[in-house]
């Protein structure tokens, strides 16, 4: 297994040597934050999504309150859910008293109605509906509350360490708080089901369409319209917490993830997302390595029952550099986890992708299997010791 990997190392680094451009030096990061992109912001980050590094920042790391981009956590959980099977779009919620009662923004649904799936994601994604968010929340946890857990332990599974959450919508609440930086992050941590975007770049859609209920959804992020490229991911607006956006846009294969926190004005927001969305396409490009899925190797287990699985990449991997001066002398490796244990899921992490240049480690991606390894029967294992027996004698 060692020799493999040694191999595939080695291949990798001839193929990309010379092809694949990489972030520049970070004194270029640095001097892009003597910027003033976001000057009517509290705070704003401007990342790149594959590699995660940052372009452009204002107070990333300050606690404020984040109204309706709390909603990306909750997403992230809904496709988790939708993505371990847990969950299917075409499975009718039934809406609770308490779903129903939620103030705010909401796509009105009533106590006992039952909607699908797939169209409460419409209703958080795009109207950014507080009841369809806890209806969903309580399918997946069985309670508001329950859920809230799961989304401040995935906080903590993210390491994020300035994000609290005390409800699933945003609305209002002490010790509700988040930064542009774990935003970020989330966002993401959300991108990596691609699936998402099919909901967040729908500028209007309809529910219960075609009948006396007919409800029409215009999308909250008027870029999914107005900048090229945008397809994403969350509006946000309170009275304390002012106007709010994290946005993503796709243009060339490099996808970006920008947060506004504290804008005055929608019109603000909007403006100063779009400047540093201007500012990510105009200086910096990247080169994908692989997609999201790619085999990248096998992975062997003689004790398993299907015991050559293919480990693939968790998500896209990509390198970023500057316009005009890409780099050479890039390597990619892979290490594989040691002491392994069956039986595994479909998706654990058995591994690291490790991309660097030179001595410095660019990024590192996890590898996970493409499906499921059971512990071999008895049976299998005769069968394997005969035919080893035979191949060697």
């Amino acid at each position: 297994m060692k020799k493999y990997v040694l191999i595939l190392s080695m291949v990798l680094s001839l193929l990309f040597v010379s092809a694949i451009p990489v972030f520049g030096e970070e004194k270029n990061v640095s001097e892009s934050n003597q910027l003033n992109l976001a000057p009517n912001a509290k705070s704003a980050i401007l990342i790149e999504r594959d590699t995660g590094k940052l372009l452009y920042d204002k107070n990333a790391h300050e606690k404020l309150p984040p109204a309706s981009m709390t909603k990306i956590m909750t997403l992230l959980l809904i496709m988790e859910a939708i993505d371990q099977g847990k969950l299917k779009l075409d499975e009718k919620v039934r809406v609770s008293e308490r779903a129903a009662s939620m103030g705010g923004s909401q796509i009105f649904l009533e106590a006992g109605e039952e909607m699908t799936v797939n169209d409460l994601l419409k209703g958080i994604a795009i109207a950014s509906g507080n009841d369809a968010s806890v209806a969903l929340a309580e399918r997946i946890a069985g309670s508001e509350e329950a859920f809230v857990k799961k989304m401040n332990d995935k906080v903590k599974e993210l390491k994020l360490k300035n994000t609290h959450f005390q409800n699933t919508t945003g609305l209002p609440a002490d010790n509700h708080y988040s930064t542009a930086y774990d935003m970020a992050i989330m966002a993401k941590e959300l991108l990596k089901y691609e699936t998402i975007t099919n909901y967040t770049s729908k500028y209007e859609d309809y529910l219960r369409k075609g009948t006396e209920d007919e409800f029409w959804l215009v999308n909250t992020n008027k870029l999914v319209k107005f900048y090229p490229g945008v397809d994403g991911l969350k509006t946000g607006y309170t009275s304390e917490a002012k106007y709010c956006l994290t946005a993503t846009a796709e243009k060339d294969n490099m996808r970006v993830v920008s947060v506004v926190m504290g804008a005055k004005t929608p019109k603000d927001r909007n403006e100063m997302v779009s400047q540093m969305l201007d500012y990510a396409y105009n200086h910096f490009a990247t080169k994908r390595l692989f997609e999201k899925g790619q085999k990248i190797t096998n992975l062997k287990m003689l004790k398993a029952e299907n015991n050559n699985v293919n480990v693939v990449a968790s998500e896209s991997i990509s390198t970023l550099y500057k316009k005009g001066n890409p780099p050479e002398n890039i390597i990619t490796s892979v290490k594989l986890n040691e002491n392994m244990n069956l039986p595994m899921k479909k998706g654990d992490q058995v591994g690291v992708l490790i991309v660097k240049k030179g001595e410095d480690i660019l990024s590192k991606t996890p590898l996970v299997i493409d499906r499921a390894m059971e512990s071999a029967s008895f049976l299998t294992l005769f069968k394997r010791t005969i035919q080893d027996m035979v191949k060697y004698r």
